[in-house]
């Protein structure tokens, strides 16, 4: 069997591919020129390059996925060209209106509310989970207000937070924090966290409570809060580096440049520890294991970087004029670190508690906040359900965004885990229970999605959460106040 096909129109380069799929020989032919001089290439039990290229005359172009990029026999997820397992986790702060979020009835999805009807061309792959409590955000004896910092800081951890406004702040290690350390050895980035609006971690934000709750969900360990990055420029350049776009030249001369910084670092460091006392030598083995780490990514780099990316322009300083165009900017940086391996895990922060951002171009100059304490007055119910039906909407441009990016054997929308929501149901109320949540994409990790799922009254959302830890391949046995894991998730 000999198949012949032009892969350029336009130029004089031809693929022919000879013998069945799946055999323990093939061999591919790459044919160039007018007179079709040929240079066969074996492909045996050994798999080609996930990023292979075929390199002609005005050509160069990086096959698709091909029978031959797997060893012989071997199924697609026992192989280099498996996908790896991400994770994003979106929240929205003071709850949303679940009049306009639950759905109608428990099964199928049929028409989605008003509120979740931007993700109806992904119907199919959404999760709806209704029932789950964050009950370590309610107040203890004594403690009185701090729904919303609460909310936030237990969102991931499960873990009451420790009332102060000053350094001693105390919460837990976040579930996205756990899956970086266990998937994060293989990228850049061990994660992201990202944020739309301001990040300070210090001072007061509500009566008592430090800032380091409400304006952040991630936790390095429990008296490590991680800031949230909400500069378009600064997220592209903590990617990237120092340079204006995601071209192969470009990201090539970057590494040059980190090497060329790394071997003068190495030279330096190897003559000054030969004169330094044992408590300094301590300090200076820190700072070798910093540079290891530096090494590491240039390898990585180094791997990656004939891998072809969208063509990104640096961001300018500064932050978007408009809600929208600020998250999808944040977006489309997402979906390039995920499809470059750059990192495996994001947060974003859709706004922060308390916010008091307002959506002039939707005709609302009202503050989110305010508005959540709608006191069931009608004109302000539908300002509300306008803001919360708009950030759904961005959800749904990432979602498409990721459906329209190949990624192994389907798309990043397939092998990105998503969960999204609020650790406030209703806001006028400050009530945890029943919180709007849902679970989409992610199909290679068992997620059956196109459902509605009422869990019992009283379940925690950890028990969730324990459940996509170990669809990530990061199981454990507790997360903050769960009682067990969440099983439903594959619709069995």
């Amino acid at each position: 069997m000999r198949e012949e096909a032009q892969i350029c129109k336009g130029c004089s380069l031809w693929v022919c591919l000879s013998g069945a799929s799946g055999s323990l020989l093939q061999t591919l032919w790459v044919v160039r020129g007018s007179r079709g001089e040929t240079r066969p290439m074996i492909i045996t039990k050994k798999s080609l390059p996930r990023r292979t290229f075929l390199r002609g005359v005005g050509a160069s172009l990086a096959l698709p996925l091909l029978d031959g990029m797997v060893p012989a026999f071997a199924a697609v997820r026992n192989s280099p060209a498996n996908p790896v397992a991400r994770l994003f986790t979106g929240y929205v702060p003071n709850g949303v209106l679940l009049e306009h979020w639950t759905p109608d009835s428990e099964g199928q999805l049929g028409e989605l509310p008003s509120t979740l009807e931007p993700l109806t061309p992904f119907k199919d792959k959404l999760l709806v989970v209704s029932g789950l409590d964050d009950a370590p955000a309610f107040p203890l004896p004594g403690e009185g207000s701090g729904d919303h910092v609460r909310a936030a800081a237990t969102f991931l951890t499960g873990v009451h937070p420790k009332k102060t406004e000053g350094s001693d702040i105390r919460c837990g290690t976040s579930l996205d924090q756990m899956v970086a350390e266990a998937l994060g050895d293989d990228t850049i980035l061990k994660s992201l966290e990202l944020a739309l609006d301001a990040n300070e971690l210090i001072g007061g934000c509500q009566a008592g409570w430090s800032c380091a709750y409400s304006n952040t969900l991630s936790w390095s360990n429990p008296t490590s809060p991680l800031p949230m990055e909400n500069q378009p420029r600064a997220v592209f350049e903590r990617l990237f580096g120092d340079t204006d776009n995601t071209t192969p030249e470009a990201r090539l001369a970057l590494i040059e440049d980190d090497r060329s910084i790394l071997d003068s670092l190495v030279h330096e460091v190897a003559d000054i520890q030969r004169s330094l006392g044992p408590s300094d030598r301590i300090k200076v083995t820190q700072y070798l294991d910093a540079i290891r780490d530096i090494e590491r990514r240039i390898r990585l780099l180094e791997s990656q970087s004939d891998r072809e990316l969208p063509e990104l322009i640096r961001p300018s300083g500064g932050i978007p004029d408009t809600f929208a165009e600020h998250a999808k900017l944040m977006f489309d940086l997402q979906v390039v670190a995920f499809q470059a391996d750059l990192t495996r895990v994001v947060t974003f922060m859709m706004s922060r508690e308390l916010s008091p951002r307002t959506y002039p171009e939707l005709g609302i100059p009202d503050p989110h906040h305010g508005l959540s304490h709608h006191q069931n007055r009608p004109e302000q119910i539908r300002k509300l359900a306008k803001i919360n039906r708009h950030h759904i909407e961005q959800v749904a441009y990432f979602m498409g965004k990721l459906e329209a990016t190949p990624d192994g054997d389907g798309t990043l929308l397939d092998h990105v885990l998503i969960q999204y929501g609020s650790g406030i149901s209703d806001g006028n109320l400050h009530t945890h229970t029943d919180l709007p949540v849902f679970i989409a994409g992610g199909r290679t990790s068992g997620l059956k999605g196109g459902r509605h799922l009422r869990v019992p009254s009283g379940t925690p959302l950890t028990n969730l959460q324990l459940a996509l830890l170990g669809r990530l391949g990061v199981p454990m046995e507790t997360l903050g106040d769960s009682t067990g894991e969440l099983r439903e998730l594959s619709g069995v």
